[in-house]
């Protein structure tokens, strides 16, 4: 069981992201968010985005670097991963 945390390469909010997964328990992935006092509104269905600025702080509390390629293979493997086509639908902004 390990918890995996990719490269901070995702914009969003005037910064960059990263996704910090669990290839094996979703339990064992909001433990360690939680210990690390990552807020659960980080969660998104199969991870936590992650701000570049906790990336150093979360490998040294055992999340393993991955690149994005195999994190999302543990991901996929791990049978956790949640598919864009099986995501809720996002409501659009009326304007």
């Amino acid at each position: 069981m390990a918890i995996l945390i990719d490269d901070p390469r995702w914009p969003a909010h005037g910064m960059l992201w990263a996704h910090l997964v669990s290839d094996s328990s979703l339990d064992e992935l909001h433990q360690f968010a939680a210990a690390q006092g990552i807020p659960r509104r980080g969660f998104d269905l199969d991870h936590y985005d992650v701000p570049e600025k906790s990336h150093a702080t979360l490998v040294a509390a055992g999340a393993r670097h991955v690149d994005g390629h195999a994190l999302v293979k543990a991901l996929i493997a791990s049978g956790l991963r949640v598919r864009a086509k099986d995501r809720p639908r996002k409501p659009h902004a009326t304007g």
